[in-house]
């Protein structure tokens, strides 16, 4: 009975998308609307702990061709971070201003495969922030003697989604407004044996990263706003 009823939900969601498609045709990406988002601009090179390494042989994994990222995304961005303790994070952030169809974004659990990845677990997860949680999504990988556990979560327009359902509905509420949605997949990962310990420092380096920039950049970030007044 549970399943019938699951079903008759994500009917009507994707007859609600179709009406949403024939009501408002989206026709103005995000970035027409405000400020030009810039990934380089946006994400300082030195923040809390943590500073840029400029010279890194480990390498950033990205899956995907120069070709299918130059389609797939209108800006990449990867660093690797290290601390005053010598631990090292790995970033990568893609942003697509139109994640429809088969723009959406590529994720983690089938790039890294893709590349040789053995997937050891996939978990859902919550980061807690100052500002609100973040539904994230932890991957523990291996490469060899690489270990290598992920943690990453992907936002349409300003708030982050976890399912593809989750995503038509943001769609759906952006195209009523006549915007085209945007995407962002943000993305930190360690090459660390211990997954909870490397869990641990990836949200730590997320805070102190969040609380390095302003609001409008943190909610294209991670779909998260100030707290309101008097918030515990």
């Amino acid at each position: 009975m549970k399943v019938v009823s699951v079903s008759i939900v994500l009917a009507c969601v994707m007859a609600l998308a179709s009406a949403a498609g024939i009501v408002a045709r989206p026709s103005q990406k995000a970035d027409a609307t405000g400020p030009v988002f810039s990934l380089e601009q946006t994400i300082p090179k030195q923040f809390g702990d943590w500073r840029e390494l400029q010279q890194e042989s480990a390498q950033v994994v990205n899956p995907q061709t120069q070709q299918l990222l130059d389609k797939l995304y209108s800006q990449v961005l990867t660093r690797t971070y290290v601390n005053s303790s010598g631990y090292r994070i790995m970033l990568s952030l893609a942003y697509g201003d139109d994640q429809r169809g088969g723009l959406t974004a590529h994720r983690p659990e089938v790039c890294y495969p893709a590349q040789g990845f053995a997937l050891l677990g996939i978990t859902e997860s919550t980061i807690v922030t100052p500002f609100g949680p973040i539904a994230a999504r932890r991957l523990n990988t291996s490469l060899g003697a690489r270990k290598e556990p992920v943690t990453y979560w992907f936002n349409v327009g300003d708030t982050t989604v976890r399912s593809q359902w989750q995503q038509r509905i943001v769609e759906m509420r952006l195209g009523f407004l006549g915007q085209i949605p945007d995407g962002l997949l943000f993305r930190v990962s360690s090459i660390d044996g211990t997954p909870t310990r490397a869990y641990e420092m990836q949200d730590m380096f997320v805070n102190d990263l969040l609380n390095s920039v302003d609001t409008e950049d943190r909610t294209r970030l991670a779909g998260l706003r100030r707290p309101k007044a008097g918030a515990s």
